[in-house]
C-alpha cells in the first residue's frame, strides 16, 4: 500500500533573493576597458546617454573616443540637468527607438545612470504612462545596459531602482524592476576625480543612508548586513578626505566602495522612512536627493532608533562611537549625534529653512510622504503621518 505525502505549500515570498548587475567590474582605470565589454555585448548601435555638465568637461567625447575603435553607430543623449524628470525619460526613451539602438551606455551621476537603465528597459514598452505609474511591472529588457558612475553616491549601477520627478503631481516616484539592473557596471574610482566637494558630500552620505536604513530594514538579510557593515565603516575613515582633498585616489578608492556595497545593500534589503521624507523635497523644491537624505536622517533616527535598538550598538561600533553593548539605550544618541556633526563636517544643510522649504507647506509635505507605503513599511517603525509632519518641523528649525 503506498503512502501519499503531503507537499508544502511555498509561496515566493518566503525566500530570500540577491540580485546583482550581470557582471561588476572594479577598479582604477576600469573604464578604459569599455570597448572590450561592449564588443562582448555585440552590440550594433549604441546610445550613449550622460548630462550636460560631463558634456562640457569632455568626459562624454572621452568616452565616445574610448569607443571609436569599434566603428560603432553612436548617437548621443546629454540633455539631463539636475534630477530627471518622466517626461525627460519619454524622450530619452524617443531618441533611442529612432536609432533603433541596441545598447546603452549610461555615464554620470545618479540622474545620468537613472535614466540610461530605465532607457534600456522601457524602450520597447508601448504603454510607458502605465510603467511610469506603477499600474504596469516592467517585465523585460530587450536593449543591452553598461553603467560607468562618475560620483559615489547613489550606487545606481547596481541596483533595481530609477527615481524621477512627476512634474504635474510635484512628487518623486521610483521605477522598480530586476529589468533595471545593467549588464556590466564599471566602477572606476578615476571618474570620480573631478567631483566637486559638495557633490562628493552629498553623494557620500546619500550612499551612507543606503548602508544605514538598509541595515535597519525590516527586509534586512545577513547577506545585506555584511555588505552595509563594510560600507559604513569604509564611509566613516573616508568620506573627510575624499570632500576635503578630492585628488585622493585611494579615498575615492574606498568611497567608490562605500557606494557599490551600499548599492547592493540598497537593491536587496531596501531603503525606508528617510528616502519616504527626502522624496516630496525633491518633488515640490528639486532639493537634490542626497542633499535631502543627509539633512533628514537624523531627525528620522531619532525616532526610529528606539525601535532597532540592537542595531544602533553594531552601528556606533562600525563609526567607532563607543562600546554601548552593556548601555544600549545609549546607542541611538551616539548615532544621532553623528549625524548631526556629519552635516556640519561635510558643509551640508543642516536645517530645511536654509534650502528655502516653507514652513506652511510641511503638511503636505508629510501628507504626500506618508503614501510612500513601499519605504515606510520596510522601516521598523510605524510613523504616522503626524509622527511624519513632527519629523519635518524639527528639521525645519535644524538641531
Amino acid at each position: 500500500m503506498s503512502m501519499q505525502t503531503t507537499q508544502p505549500q511555498v509561496k515566493t515570498k518566503d525566500f530570500q533573493d540577491f540580485f546583482m548587475p550581470g557582471y561588476v567590474r572594479f577598479g582604477v582605470n576600469a573604464n578604459l576597458t569599455l570597448a572590450e565589454e561592449v564588443t562582448k555585448l555585440d552590440a550594433r548601435k549604441i546610445t550613449l546617454i550622460s548630462d550636460k555638465g560631463l558634456e562640457k568637461v569632455g568626459v562624454v567625447q572621452k568616452v565616445l573616443d574610448l569607443l571609436a575603435p569599434l566603428d560603432k553607430d553612436i548617437t548621443t543623449f546629454t540633455d539631463i540637468s539636475g534630477e530627471p524628470s518622466f517626461d525627460l525619460l519619454a524622450h530619452s526613451i524617443d531618441r533611442v527607438r529612432r536609432h533603433e539602438s541596441d545598447m546603452i551606455i549610461g555615464i554620470g551621476g545618479g540622474s545620468a545612470l537613472d535614466v540610461a537603465k530605465a532607457t534600456a528597459a522601457l524602450a520597447h514598452e508601448e504603454e510607458l504612462s502605465l510603467c511610469f505609474s506603477g499600474q504596469k511591472p516592467i517585465e523585460t529588457r530587450n536593449v543591452k545596459c553598461i553603467l560607468l558612475p562618475t560620483t559615489s553616491g547613489t550606487g545606481s549601477e547596481v541596483t533595481m531602482n530609477a527615481i524621477f520627478g512627476d512634474e504635474e503631481q510635484e512628487v518623486k516616484r521610483g521605477l522598480v524592476s530586476q529589468s533595471l539592473l545593467p549588464d556590466v557596471a564599471i566602477v572606476d574610482p578615476v571618474l570620480t576625480l573631478s567631483c566637486p566637494p559638495k557633490v562628493t558630500a552629498a553623494s557620500g552620505v546619500d550612499a551612507f543612508t543606503h548602508a544605514l536604513e538598509s541595515y535597519v530594514a525590516e527586509r534586512a538579510t545577513p547577506m545585506t548586513k555584511m555588505y552595509a557593515e563594510k560600507a559604513m565603516k569604509l564611509f566613516a575613515a573616508n568620506i573627510p578626505k575624499a570632500v576635503h582633498n578630492g585628488k585622493d585616489l585611494e579615498a575615492r578608492k574606498e568611497m567608490s566602495w562605500v557606494s557599490l556595497l551600499a548599492g547592493v545593500s540598497l537593491a536587496n534589503a531596501g531603503v525606508g522612512a528617510v528616502h519616504a521624507l527626502a522624496y516630496p523635497l525633491g518633488g515640490k523644491y528639486h532639493v537634490e536627493h542626497g542633499v535631502a537624505n543627509a539633512l533628514l536622517m537624523p531627525f528620522v533616527f531619532d525616532v526610529i532608533g528606539k525601535s532597532c535598538m540592537e542595531e544602533m550598538v553594531e552601528v556606533s561600533s562600525f563609526l567607532h562611537l563607543g562600546d554601548f553593548t552593556n548601555h544600549p539605550h545609549q546607542a541611538k544618541g551616539a548615532v544621532v549625534h553623528y549625524l548631526y556633526e556629519l552635516l556640519e563636517t561635510l558643509n551640508l544643510p543642516t536645517s530645511l529653512s536654509e534650502l528655502g522649504i516653507q514652513e506652511e507647506d510641511l503638511p503636505l509635505l508629510a501628507k504626500q510622504a506618508s503614501k510612500v507605503d513601499r519605504l515606510l513599511s520596510n522601516t521598523p517603525y510605524e510613523l504616522s503621518e503626524n509622527q511624519i509632519l513632527k519629523i519635518y518641523e524639527n528639521a525645519y528649525r535644524g538641531q
